[in-house]
């Protein structure tokens, strides 16, 4: 119980019950072991109103926290009216549409227009059509690698760009770093397309030009199954290694510049300031952003992937998420939102085993 405000004197009141309580329990015993009924009798007496007051001023300690729990909510109501955007949001976008999501156990057609209760119950035969198809090994090994592919890639690269940021001491430079490294993030996969064809295009692309210029043969890097995985994960990076640096450069504003001056003291190089001061300042949020990653580990990037894959790259690009788009395009919504179901269940236990990890090795966890 916490020693603060009004409650200070409720709970000094209750600890020393607690320990009058303590002291009558170890009495107790005692004349148990010997035998003294009379004893144990007088005892047990006096421990019951003790029992009461406790149990007494617990209640009015509660019922003190609840007034002021609810004092600090009406002082600050209008931050709490906030949360009613998102709250909402949530509820209409993800909560009510988990109804819907029973059509993954039945034998759904829309064309019947019987609702999403009329299908037949079919249990978890959607999951085992799923599991047991051509694809799905393709899709789970595409999905995967194209997930720690690009947390691999873009969580180093984002602390190295936050350190390098921080670590600046020319403020202009810094400044337009920053933004520029964070800028592609705002623009849309359909504009980054783009881009990437103008630098690719096996007719009018950049490096085509420079490998035509050297005597070589232009390639159609966008169909080639060797390359298009490194496309897809080095442009993935390029995109979002800016925006990702944001909240690790939060973290290294948190550090006290004292340990800074203390190791430039003591003689400390910056590879040395980084290694023993920086990293180990940072390595909690480090750590809750791997988790929260991992926790969402089959989002491979639907977006992404949907605007740079054909049907020529389907072996090495096809993850979970373009194949149920394209199940629900072909009317096969129960097959789709089994996939997605089964999806969300691993990036679940994924995310809770990550986390009990973490908790155990390192002593930082997400919960």
């Amino acid at each position: 119980m916490k020693k603060s405000g009004k409650n200070y004197l409720l709970v000094e009141a209750i600890e020393k019950l607690q320990a009058r309580k303590k002291e009558l329990e170890g009495s107790l015993k005692t004349a148990k072991e010997q035998q003294n009924t009379a004893e144990v009798a007088r005892l047990e007496k006096e421990l019951e109103p003790v029992n009461a007051q406790i149990k007494e001023k617990k209640r009015a300690f509660r019922k003190a926290e609840n007034g002021h729990l609810l004092a600090e909510m009406n002082r600050h109501k209008f931050i709490y009216f906030l949360l009613l955007i998102p709250i909402v949001y949530y509820f209409i976008f993800k909560y009510i549409p988990m109804w819907n999501a029973q059509i993954a156990f039945r034998d759904f057609i829309s064309l019947k227009r019987t609702g999403i209760t009329g299908g037949t119950w079919v249990g978890l035969k959607n999951f085992k059509t799923f599991i047991g198809s051509y694809y799905f090994w393709d899709l789970i090994r595409n999905t995967l690698m194209y997930s720690f592919g690009k947390l691999l890639v873009s969580l180093p690269l984002s602390i190295i760009l936050a350190i390098a940021i921080y670590e600046c001491t020319h403020k202009i430079l810094r400044k337009v770093v920053q933004t520029l490294s964070y800028l592609p993030h705002f623009l849309s996969w359909v504009i980054m397309y783009g881009i990437l064809l103008a630098i690719l295009s096996p007719s009018e692309g950049i490096l085509n030009d420079i490998i035509k210029m050297f005597g070589g043969t232009p390639k159609s890097f966008l169909t080639d199954t060797t390359a298009f995985p490194f496309i897809v994960i080095l442009s993935d990076a390029w995109k979002e290694i800016g925006w990702s640096a944001i909240i690790f450069i939060a973290a290294l504003m948190g550090i006290d510049t004292s340990l800074f001056e203390a190791a430039i003291v003591e003689g400390a190089n910056s590879w040395q300031r980084v290694r023993y001061i920086t990293l180990p300042s940072i390595k909690p949020v480090i750590v809750i952003v791997l988790l929260m990653k991992i926790g969402t580990i089959l989002n491979a990037g639907f977006n992404q992937l949907y605007m740079l894959y054909s049907p020529a790259v389907y072996s090495v690009g096809d993850i979970i998420d373009t194949w149920v788009y394209r199940g629900t395009i072909n009317g096969q919504f129960s097959l789709a939102t089994a996939a997605g179901i089964f999806k969300g269940v691993i990036g679940m236990l994924m995310l809770f085993v990550s986390n009990w990890a973490s908790k155990k090795f390192t002593e930082s966890s997400l919960f």
